[in-house]
């Protein structure tokens, strides 16, 4: 049987975790995470980054020992059980579609911001066959595209944060209300409630972060590479997200905010730097389409994945024999992402929160299942007596800190109006799934 091919070098490693989680949620979903707390914001992407990082150690613990593009699925699979690793799997295939969706129409709405006017339906339609084509070519293309569009979006950052640095420097008057941030009642804008709320909205935005376990299984050196990868890339990120609520806080009063706009273009326009809007808005889009593209890359893995495990079709399985990338899962995911076409002509104003509603509880059932996974492969590898090559510091108690957490971050969700429908729908998911697993059983032991 062919295999995939390890042809991913560290730095696109880096850039594909990165590439997963800098993208709306910092472009466009942080103003609305803003105007819940106010300048407290910097607070919940602290506690956020925190939670993550556990989850990311957890999941490294594992990548580390074993390689492999199913990622948490096959650990899941190994250390739990066939149930376990199916249900993980299949919400993970289903989280990346959907987020291959919500980062498409995000980009259609960034474009809005230059050619008003253009279809959704029809820019959806184009760029989805072009990154399909990119995925379709080898995975080292996909890294070296992947590589230079998350570095176009990262150098932008940086030079925005030079020139907010100077705006606040030189330019005192930016923000008559900054003296009054540290009053707590600002500080808190939205009280305990609005913090909770940006909170969950916040945790919701390092989603993707699990990319580096999947592109583990393509990568030079894993070993070597993925610790690298993911202490490195949680610095950079919680620098990335924290300099830049910085920055947004100080430079205009939070309450003035657009929601429906990413709040650097909002920002530089309404303070008059039409250039630096555009820009902003250009690299918006960039972030954009790096996040969908290894949102692409990372559904394809995971359906091959479940299909050489036996718990998907095993059409999926089969590998391009010139370029070694899974075809029939890339074109599968991308037929299931085209549905944001139809999505976008049918609903062209509502369908990025239709789609995030979705999204929401598959990505919680994969974070728990990746705790709770690495609890079991500790437990393996004590019984055996085997050392465990990159841990996660204070194990259990961090484990069981992020999943009260995540668990907090649900009942929460219930009290939001364009979350709480998600937190019904993911037990129906489960149940769905759970019915999915027997029949799939039963058939393939007929076939067998």
């Amino acid at each position: 049987m062919q295999k995939l091919e390890h042809k991913l070098k560290n730095r696109h490693l880096q850039m594909i975790a990165l590439g997963g989680v800098i993208g709306t949620g910092l472009f466009f979903g942080s103003a609305k995470s803003i105007h819940q707390t106010g300048p407290s914001i910097v607070l919940s992407y602290l506690l956020g980054g925190f939670i993550i990082y556990i989850i990311l150690r957890a999941l490294g613990e594992m990548t580390v020992d074993d390689p492999n593009p199913g990622a948490f699925s096959q650990y899941a699979t190994n250390y739990i059980g066939n149930y376990a690793g199916f249900i993980s799997g299949w919400s993970a295939w289903f989280q990346y579609t959907v987020v291959c969706m919500v980062e498409l129409t995000a980009v259609t709405i960034f474009f809005d911001y230059f050619i008003p006017g253009v279809p959704h339906y029809i820019l959806c339609a184009f760029i989805l066959i072009f990154f399909t084509a990119i995925n379709l070519i080898s995975v080292k293309a996909f890294g070296e595209f992947e590589f230079w569009f998350a570095g176009i979006k990262i150098v932008t950052i940086v030079l925005m944060l030079i020139f907010s640095g100077y705006l606040i420097f030189f330019r005192h008057d930016t923000n008559p209300e900054l003296s009054q941030y540290l009053n707590p009642d600002l500080f808190f804008a939205g009280g305990y409630k609005g913090f909770a709320i940006s909170f969950v909205i916040v945790v919701f935005s390092f989603g993707g972060s699990e990319f580096v376990s999947i592109a583990a299984g393509e990568a030079e050196n894993p070993q070597k590479n993925v610790p690298k990868a993911i202490n490195g890339v949680i610095i950079r990120i919680l620098l990335f997200y924290i300099l830049t609520m910085i920055a947004i806080i100080v430079l205009y009063p939070f309450e003035n905010l657009s929601t429906n706009i990413s709040p650097f273009v909002d920002i530089f326009r309404k303070m008059g730097f039409a250039a630096a809007a555009g820009a902003m808005n250009m690299v918006a889009i960039t972030a954009a389409l790096s996040a969908f593209n290894s949102c692409l890359y990372s559904a394809s893995r995971m359906l091959f994945n479940l299909s050489k495990n036996g718990q998907a079709p095993k059409y999926f399985v089969s590998l391009r024999s010139e370029s070694h990338v899974p075809r029939r899962a890339i074109l599968a995911t991308s037929t299931a992402v085209a549905l944001s076409v139809l999505i976008n002509y049918l609903f062209p104003q509502n369908a990025i929160m239709y789609l995030l509603t979705i999204a929401t509880g598959s990505i919680l059932i994969v974070w728990f299942i990746i705790l709770i996974t690495q609890m079991y492969f500790r437990k393996h590898k004590n019984a055996n007596n085997i050392a465990v090559k990159y841990k996660l510091l204070l194990f259990p108690y961090t484990n069981i800190i992020a999943m009260l957490a995540l668990i907090f971050v649900m009942i929460v969700m219930t009290q939001m109006d364009d979350m709480r429908l998600s937190v019904f729908v993911t037990p129906l998911w489960i149940f769905g799934l759970s019915i999915f697993y027997i029949l799939h059983k039963k058939i393939t032991k007929r076939v067998a």
